[in-house]
């Protein structure tokens, strides 16, 4: 059913008629059981929801979103965790670092000087010292936003290629552990001119995130997967969570006290679950995961189809479905946490007229960045600009705008209120945001998530 708008009053009664339906599911966890980091309630507080953003390495270019758009948009202030995407794993197995193109970027990560403009405590780099670019703006975020933390995620989509030998021996998994202990979390850099050095960015990483896409099944063209992942990806968590424990019990003083936090982006499809983890097992070693809630479909198939819905029917991917999958397979309520889409799936040359959802199309929408694939400022201005209609599929948790050719399927501060309000009536973690860039400049989407969550 098309709606322009809806009132806060439909808004509340449309969340609340969803959370009164939502029973504890299968396999959610007991209140009282705890895990190897103390007991913990199975309902997190309305201050323990985790608030995940992950920031885009590449966005400082073209979409010029800087790290300092993280404070002046209101996002840091709400935000728990910052992962920082991506770091990468070698063809020998090892986290590294370089100026190579489509590989790494040291001149982004902490060689390119920011003027003080650009800066977020407002004083221009300088030539001589050791840190500079969007690792030393996030050490200044930090220190700005006392208790943020700052994750490197590991992999992503294109940078997955070499998990598979890595994780594949225990001497193996050993050196490709102490190599991304030693370059993130011990900070030693590879010298850049001035930049880098041994120390150099100690302090700044307050964990690591995997982002291996993914371990069992296939992933980005030339990815490498065995059926043993399964089995290697539990022995690789084990080995991080080790040997991080053990580099926070080797620290003097007050930061030998420190945990270093250990998190994953893990998928929704029930195949790639059971092909690539071990879930009691390996959340056992997680302080939390963050659930695919996304690219659910796509301009990879003919039709078009919601990307992410809260619910939808037996034989189809949502939301809902993810978190009881993951439940359901010995995973803690409290410690999954719902990713949410910052921008939407598009496709054009729809035809059959209706809403256009489930409707023939020729091919991706055109995008600013991408085709098919278009951030939720841009979206929100099309849905402003009246040329679109906005669709609302009020059951099931999901939005589409429409213009009788080209669709977008997309998550909008409403669809963002009733996926807040699950979060909470299922007892899970939080919030995860892929990507932060796609936000608008005052922040719209994490403002309206971090209210709903009760966090403001």
């Amino acid at each position: 059913m098309p709606r322009k708008n809806l009132s806060r009053l439909a808004i509340a009664a449309v969340s609340l008629g969803l959370v009164a339906t939502l029973a504890p599911s299968a396999g959610a966890e007991p209140a009282s059981q705890g895990d190897k980091h103390g007991s913990h309630p199975s309902h997190p507080s309305k201050n323990s929801y985790k608030q995940v953003g992950y920031f885009a390495q590449w966005g400082v270019y073209g979409r010029n979103y800087q790290v300092k758009d993280m404070d002046t948009s209101g996002a840091a202030a709400r935000l728990t965790h910052i992962n920082y995407a991506f770091g990468n794993v070698s063809a020998e197995g090892k986290c590294f670092t370089g100026n190579i193109p489509g590989e790494a970027d040291a001149w982004a990560d902490y060689a390119r000087p920011l003027d003080a403009a650009g800066s977020v405590d407002g004083v221009a780099d300088t030539d001589d010292q050791r840190l500079a670019g969007n690792f030393n703006q996030l050490r200044e975020l930090k220190a700005k936003h006392p208790g943020l933390k700052v994750l490197i995620s590991l992999g992503g989509w294109s940078w997955s290629k070499h998990f598979s030998d890595a994780a594949l021996t225990p001497a193996s998994r050993r050196a490709l552990v102490s190599s991304c202990i030693d370059l993130y979390i011990k900070g030693n850099l590879p010298v850049d001119g001035t930049r880098g050095g041994a120390g150099a960015a100690a302090g700044l990483f307050d964990g690591i995130d995997l982002d291996w896409e993914w371990p069992g099944s296939a992933g980005d063209a030339g990815t490498v997967f065995r059926p043993e992942d399964k089995q290697n990806f539990t022995a690789l968590v084990r080995e991080f969570r080790s040997q991080l424990d053990a580099y926070a019990k080797s620290r003097k003083g007050h930061d030998k006290r420190k945990h270093y936090e250990l998190t994953a982006f893990v998928p929704t499809a029930p195949a790639k679950i059971d092909a690539g983890f071990e879930v009691s097992k390996v959340m056992r070693d997680f302080d939390f995961v963050n659930l695919q809630g996304y690219d659910f479909h796509g301009t990879w198939e003919p039709t078009t189809a919601q990307q992410s819905a809260l619910f939808a029917k037996s034989d189809d991917f949502s939301v809902n479905q993810t978190v009881n999958d993951w439940l359901r397979r010995g995973a803690p309520a409290r410690k999954l946490v719902v990713g949410m889409p910052f921008y939407g799936q598009g496709w054009t040359g729809v035809s059959g007229g209706g809403t256009g959802m489930g409707r023939p199309a020729t091919g991706p929408a055109p995008g600013t960045w991408a085709n098919g694939n278009e951030d939720y400022k841009a979206l929100k201005k099309l849905a402003d600009s009246g040329a679109y209609t906005v669709h609302r599929d009020l059951r099931n948790g999901h939005a589409w705008l429409f213009d009788g050719t080209t669709l977008w399927t997309y998550d909008d501060p409403q669809v963002l209120r009733t996926k807040s309000a699950y979060v909470r009536a299922k007892g899970l973690g939080g919030a995860m945001f892929w990507s932060l860039d796609g936000d608008t400049p005052d922040g719209e989407l994490i403002k309206t998530v971090d209210r709903a969550l009760g966090r403001r």
